[in-house]
């Protein structure tokens, strides 16, 4: 292989790759200079030119012609005058001979060599541009196309060919894909792994439905509208708490949109997720009202050196204030930054027929209370109105654990 073809299809590479015209030619010299160190053991009196649109490679070894009697006989950029008079009869001492070194002198061996070193370069080249583009697009969405299904995460190709990973962990519950399928989401890292790198996509990052925002609502992509935070439940609940510096623009209207046509289309993406979009405030607790929508609060009580809030609502509304799977009064609690313990408020009646949860303290753990009063049971029959299944839903408590509950709770009103 001659210096034409490795220059000539390096270049090709290169360019296909939108590498600048100085890297390239800085790896070429490279690899070039790496085969004059392994013959000359320097190539500090070489000078290398490359044109890369020829294919024309130029190698010139540049020596100070001296006496054959001179002590710097053996120095690397030396010459005997003898030894210049064989590559030009006329030179004399003092002048500097310009040696043309052909690729073939290197040897066969050592031109397979470089062949070998140029395409390692050009294989760790692909890899950090790789790596470098998918860092640049880390929290944007891409568009990519299933390829592969495993246990564990799905492979995806983008419009390039390069494979993007979507891990089991990182997508949403409801999510179904076949081969063939386009899918989008986010980047949402990118790492080097034993020399390659690995991208990582997203569906279940707040950052992938803060995007969706962006690409439906105009207001929120132009700045006007201002999402201040996002939490998830990837494919069942979502909040998402909306400010806008333009007292003409309401952000709840503008990104529910009319009938709401734009969340409609975020709500699809995101396999139905339902999706709470309410106005952000500096005041708790109206903060806290509208993250335990559709509940009405009745009071709220804070403890800020604990951030624990105590939130009372009418019995009708602890269910709605929980929600299905306590997803509501989760989601909430992470959006104001709170844990939120809900209680029923009871009239007079209820009171002198029920009896508080913490009366039981002897005979239940106080964890156990603990428990269940975050759910919005506080009293014995808020407990005893649901049956097993839904306390295994709404809490951490083991089955047997339940059992015990109820038995402990109908003693006592069977006294």
């Amino acid at each position: 292989m001659d210096a034409k073809v490795l220059i000539e299809s390096f270049a090709e590479f290169a360019r296909s790759k939108n590498v600048d015209r100085p890297t390239m030619i800085r790896i070429l010299e490279d690899v070039f200079r790496a085969m004059i160190r392994k013959k000359y053991e320097t190539d500090e009196n070489f000078d290398v030119t490359i044109n890369a649109d020829k294919g024309d490679l130029e190698i010139l070894r540049i020596r100070e012609i001296v006496d054959d009697n001179s002590e710097d006989i053996w120095d690397f950029d030396k010459i005997s005058l003898t030894d210049a008079r064989k590559i030009e009869p006329d030179f004399e001492v003092g002048e500097e001979v310009y040696e043309k070194i052909e690729l073939i002198e290197f040897g066969r061996r050592a031109v397979m060599m470089a062949r070998q070193t140029l395409i390692q370069k050009i294989k760790d080249l692909e890899k950090d541009l790789l790596f470098n583009q998918y860092e640049e697009l880390v929290g944007e969405i891409i568009a990519a196309e299933v390829y592969q299904i495993l246990g564990r995460e799905v492979l995806l190709m983008d419009g390039e060919g390069n494979e993007l990973i979507l891990p089991k962990g990182e997508q949403i519950p409801k999510d179904r894909f076949r081969k063939g399928d386009t899918v989008r989401s986010i980047v949402h890292k990118v790492e080097m792994v034993n020399g390659n790198p690995r991208i990582i996509l997203s569906r279940t990052s707040p950052i992938f439905l803060e995007r969706l925002f962006e690409n439906e609502v105009p207001e929120v992509y132009d700045g006007l509208i201002t999402i201040k935070k996002i939490v998830r439940e990837p494919g069942e609940r979502a909040k998402v708490a909306v400010e806008s510096y333009d007292d003409r623009i309401d952000p709840v209207g503008a990104c529910v949109g009319m009938k709401g046509s734009r969340i409609h289309a975020v709500v699809r993406e995101l396999q139905n997720e339902n999706i709470d979009v309410i106005n952000y405030t500096d005041n708790l607790e109206l903060y806290v009202s509208r993250a335990l929508s559709p509940a009405k609060v009745t009071s709220i009580s804070a403890d800020h050196d604990r951030k624990r809030l105590s939130v009372f609502l009418k019995p009708d509304q602890v269910s709605m204030a929980i929600g299905k799977g306590g997803f509501n009064i989760r989601l909430a609690s992470r959006l104001v930054g709170y844990e939120i313990d809900v209680f029923r408020e009871l009239n007079d009646i209820e009171d002198e027929e029920d009896v508080v949860l913490d009366e039981f303290v002897d005979e239940i753990d106080g964890w156990i209370i603990d428990e269940l009063k975050k759910t919005g049971l506080d009293t014995a029959k808020s407990v005893l109105s649901l049956t097993k299944d839904d306390l295994l839903r709404r809490t951490e408590l083991e089955e047997e654990t339940i059992d015990e509950i109820f038995k402990i709770l109908k003693q006592e009103f069977e006294q």
